[in-house]
């Protein structure tokens, strides 16, 4: 029952999204009317061309003239003829309408508040959900939902309302054979819908599983080098197999159950036809009822089309499971709550003053990261975070530009508490250089302006001469406007590096933050690199997050962090002589290289 009460509301949640496209839905819906009326209108044409040509060649006739109106005759097989074509013109129409319109402006409205609702998403529920899997969101499930609403006009209309009128037609013609066309009609419905409602489980799994087989090819490709290197290529093959293998089995279940209906219909049809040809031969021989030889033509045609809208009911009954499974993927998306966004403060001024009071952070409370952290740093300073690994050190960066919010205490920058102003007031004095590079499929030059999309041209040129990348690119054939590709692989790891601290460069902003900035350039580029981010960095504050040390030992204030809390701070030298933890990581990194 709560399942039942889950699905209705979904059902009642699309039928909600479609008001923007709702005038279209009702001129579809009028045009879809006109072609039902007309494939209803034929039936009865063809019964009265019938007992025209009966009644002439009737035995009785035989071996002498009969009257025959061909006028009459013509003019019907016009009407006829004028009927199936206006009904045919109608449905395309139709279809036009809904794939055209419909479908394409209600995808795309979903896929738009999907991206929207990304933007405002948490760090957390991104690093959480493998991109894969919302891919398949986006593309398959979304897809899922347009094509029920393609066809639900013709579920509605074609099937409900033509069934409804092929069902008063044919009791106005002869009751009898009426009520044994459709006797059999709620049993069918029935049967249909409790078999589809079986069916829809194994669409959600379905479902599932194809955003796990979405998030493996992604997870593949992005680091097929990898995959290559340590020859896991059986490994990754196993896991699809087993996903596919997993997903084929659910969709064999599914489609299964869902097949059934169109025979169990097929059925009810065929055991109608019968009837209709017993008690329609035995009503013309006997002259019961009024009987004529096009009434049996008449009742044919209407059983035959009786068997369109049912098999379209049923067939709705099986696709509304799947969108439902899709539909639930989609809404719970959307449904995810949202960053909390407040406007109490406005941006920071920009002088680079920095400080942490008492901030305690978990990404899984179960187990707490930062404890009590407290970081006083004064506008200019360079400061350098050093650890282990899953110490905090990229945490406090996330805290810092609120990618996640603390659990416990406050962040001030310039004397404004981060969490009373809006994100990106927040982020506008930031720039960023990670160690995981992101480019995007353009031009070089558009991939450093990035950072700033107002800049001169001579402002790009000189960020690239300060990343010592601009001999590099003009090296190329097409210069700055030469094309990265999609998956950035026409340039080197040390390339995408200087291309990102060039973008930061340019962005110009009082706080800089460096995560491993020079992990992926030779020693030779990064001795240069660190010359000029030396005198970037003056007059700004800047935090390096560096597991060589070598490249912070002129930090104005080194701090040790250590399981979240900041077990030493000091200058180099400081920590040296203290000779503790700091101390012991640095001359290990000098022992490894001996």
């Amino acid at each position: 029952m709560k399942k039942r009460k889950t699905s209705g509301k979904i059902v009642l949640r699309i039928l909600k999204d479609t008001k923007p496209i709702a005038g279209w839905l009702l001129l579809g819906a009028f045009v879809s009317l006109v072609s039902v009326a007309l494939s209803l209108a034929t039936p009865e044409i063809l019964s009265a061309l019938s007992d025209r040509l009966y009644d002439y060649w009737e035995p009785a006739h035989l071996g002498r003239p009969a009257a025959f109106d061909s006028r009459a005759f013509a003019l019907g097989c016009t009407l006829l003829a004028a009927a199936y074509a206006g009904s045919s013109l109608a449905a395309i129409a139709e279809m036009l309408i809904m794939n055209n319109v419909v479908s394409k402006h209600f995808t795309c409205a979903i896929r738009i508040r999907m991206s929207d609702k990304i933007r405002r998403l948490p760090v957390r529920y991104v690093d959480q959900t493998p991109n894969g899997e919302i891919i398949s969101h986006m593309t398959d499930d979304v897809s899922t939902m347009g094509t029920t609403i393609h066809s639900f006009l013709e579920t509605l209309i074609s099937g409900i309302l033509k069934l409804l009128g092929i069902i008063v037609l044919i009791f106005l013609l002869n009751p009898i054979l009426a009520a044994a066309v459709i006797v059999f009609v709620p049993l069918s419905l029935f049967l249909s819908a409790k078999i589809a409602g079986k069916s829809e489980k194994y669409f959600a799994a379905v479902r599932k599983k194809n955003g796990e087989m979405y998030a493996l090819t992604e997870e593949t490709f992005s680091g097929f080098d990898t995959v290559k290197a340590f020859h896991l290529e059986k490994r990754q093959r196993e896991r699809q197999a087993e996903l596919c293998g997993d997903m084929r089995d659910a969709a064999r279940k599914g489609t299964f159950l869902s097949s059934i209906v169109q025979p169990i219909v097929a059925l009810s049809n065929n055991i109608a036809y019968i009837v209709i040809c017993i008690l329609g031969g035995v009503f013309v021989a006997n002259n019961l009822f009024g009987m004529s030889v096009g009434t049996i033509v008449a009742f044919v045609l209407y059983a035959r089309m009786f068997a369109g809208p049912l098999e379209s009911i049923a067939q709705g009954f099986s696709m509304l499971q799947n969108t439902i499974a899709s539909a639930e993927r989609v809404y719970r998306m959307l449904d995810e709550e949202e960053m909390t966004e407040t406007a109490e403060e406005t941006a920071p001024e920009g002088k680079g003053n920095v400080r942490f009071e008492n901030v305690d952070f978990s990404y899984d409370p179960k187990q707490p990261l930062i404890k009590g952290l407290t970081i006083d740093v004064r506008a200019g300073e360079k400061v350098a975070i050093v650890g282990p690994t899953g110490g905090g050190k990229t945490t406090i960066v996330n805290l810092l530009m609120r990618f996640y919010d603390v659990d416990g205490g406050k962040i001030f920058v310039d004397g404004k508490d981060v969490m009373r102003m809006p994100r990106n007031a927040l982020r506008s004095v930031f720039s960023m250089v990670l160690q995981d590079t992101w480019l995007f499929s353009g031009t070089i030059y558009d991939n450093i302006a990035y950072g700033r999309p107002d800049a001169t041209e001579e402002e790009v040129h000189e960020a690239a001469k300060r990343a010592h990348i601009d001999r590099f690119i003009r090296s190329l054939p097409n210069g700055y406007d030469t094309m990265i590709n999609e998956e950035t692989t026409n340039i080197s790891g040390g390339q995408k590096q200087l291309l990102t601290i060039a973008r930061a460069y340019l962005a110009n902003r009082p706080i800089l933050i460096l995560d491993e900035a020079t992990s992926n350039v030779d020693t030779r580029t990064e001795i240069l690199i660190q010359k000029t981010m030396d005198d970037l960095m003056k007059n700004r504050t800047s935090f390096v997050i560096a597991h060589r040390l070598s490249t912070i030992v002129d930090a104005d204030t080194i701090l040790v962090v250590n399981h979240g809390t900041i077990v030493e701070q000091g200058t180099h030298r400081e920590l040296l002589e203290k000779n503790g933890f700091y101390a012991e990581i640095y001359n290990s990194q000098y022992e490894l290289l001996n």
